[in-house]
């Protein structure tokens, strides 16, 4: 298989951007990160072909193999109060199945909280980390998406590739892929902190096409908590905070992201 770097064909991707790509790192979040603290903008862009020390939620490892997918944090200075922050790994997740979509998946959606899915199958991984830096507290947004990997090189069973999915239409080029998956991102990103002469704030436009996009809602589900308890029920709604609402035998009961350790079909 021909991996390219995925500068090859770098793409402009606007003022409000900088790029930065390595070869190989530790964590893309990691050095975004660093960044931050020595006082990197909002926009900085870190792209890596390999990292050998990637995490996912709950300090889960991830690995792919070099230039099979795109590797990239984002880092985002948000002005909106720090308690309105649970939604940015949403947000980003919405994002990142929107992009697919828009790209030739229709099949594209977004796993409560932040999962990409194609069909019932992880294509993409989301990681978010506030950071305190010395102009204030700042956002890492880490997104790992598998575009090239083989059915043996997927990490899990349940897990699946664009290659995989696209058929005879092709797997988007990397460069391309990242330039749409960027703009989308802060797209809706800059919409979620902007209010509408309507009144509607972008917390509640949020909100709706989370939902719309959300595959969790109206399953039932098997929700797995810390404790090694688990919720049974149906996932009815996601609420202002960004809380999957699940309707159990007991009634009603909202559980947040940092909460759970996994949430499956029951």
């Amino acid at each position: 298989m021909d991996r390219t770097r995925v500068t090859a064909r770098r793409r402009d991707l606007g003022p409000d951007l900088v790029l930065e790509v390595l070869e190989e790192t530790t964590s893309t979040n990691a050095v975004a990160a660093q960044r931050a603290r020595a006082g990197a903008a909002e926009g900085l862009v870190v792209v890596a072909e390999h990292q050998s020390a990637g995490r996912g939620r709950l300090d889960r490892s991830w690995e792919m193999p070099a230039r099979s997918g795109l590797i990239v944090s984002v880092l985002l200075r948000p002005v909106l109060a720090t308690r309105e922050w649970p939604w940015l790994p949403l947000l980003t997740g919405y994002a990142v199945g929107r992009t697919l979509r828009e790209a030739g998946f229709p099949a594209a959606g977004v796993k409560w909280p932040n999962d990409a899915l194609i069909g019932d199958r992880k294509v993409a991984g989301i990681l978010v980390e506030v950071v305190d830096t010395p102009t204030g507290l700042a956002a890492v947004v880490g997104i790992g998406l598998n575009v090239d990997l083989t059915p043996e090189e997927l990490p899990i069973p349940t897990a699946t590739s664009l290659a995989l999915e696209a058929g005879e239409r092709g797997v988007p080029d990397r460069a391309d892929l990242l330039a749409d998956l960027l703009a989308t991102l802060l797209d809706t990103y800059r919409d979620w902190q902007r209010d509408s002469a309507d009144g509607a704030d972008g917390a509640q436009r949020l909100r709706a096409a989370y939902r719309d996009a959300c595959v969790t809602l109206g399953r039932d589900v098997r929700v797995e908590l810390p404790s090694g308890e688990a919720l049974l029920g149906r996932a009815t709604d996601v609420d202002e905070t960004g809380r999957l609402l699940v309707e159990g035998p007991d009634g009603e009961v909202a559980v947040g992201a940092g909460d759970v350790v996994h949430v499956r079909p029951a």
